[in-house]
């Protein structure tokens, strides 16, 4: 598996992998994704045999960035690396491919003290919950989100 940041010729793919990830993420447009390459501490994808497996894309505090949740952080923590969006493809999952995105996040991050994120609570992603409280995340909060149709619960993990 190769990590590398995300490159135009990506974006097709990057954004199919997005869209498969919904309800437990947001749509996003390619000029949003555009501003997240642009602005992003990380945007990176992983690649299995030059085929595009998973990307992730990683905020640090202070940026012009209008989420509910990322801004519960910026309100709650000083300091942090914050996983906007975390995707991978059905077929490579149980391949490693999510942890060595957090890992190669977290690397990346040196000194941030915590690495945080939300999962949905509702609709309930149990998957994405085992698997972020088996790297070590624990849950700080919670919150609902879009007019109470759903909510989140916001995790944290020393780094």
């Amino acid at each position: 598996m190769k990590i590398s940041e995300i490159e135009e010729n990506d974006y097709g793919a990057v954004l199919a992998l997005n869209a498969d990830s919904v309800p437990h993420m947001n749509l996003i447009s390619e000029i949003e994704l555009q501003w997240f390459v642009k602005h992003a501490a990380l945007a990176c994808v992983a690649k299995i045999d030059d085929s595009l497996v998973g990307f992730l894309i990683g905020l640090r505090p202070g940026m012009s960035y209008t989420s509910p949740n990322y801004e519960w952080f910026c309100e709650n923590r000083k300091d942090f690396a914050y996983v906007d969006r975390v995707a991978v493809a059905k077929s490579a999952r149980r391949k490693g491919v999510a942890d060595s995105l957090y890992r190669y996040f977290a690397e990346s991050q040196a000194g941030t003290p915590v690495m945080t994120c939300e999962i949905n609570i509702r609709p309930p992603n149990p998957g994405s919950m085992l698997f972020h409280k088996r790297m070590g995340f624990r849950q700080i909060g919670s919150q609902e989100t879009e007019q109470g149709k759903k909510e989140v619960a916001l995790m944290e993990k020393t780094l």
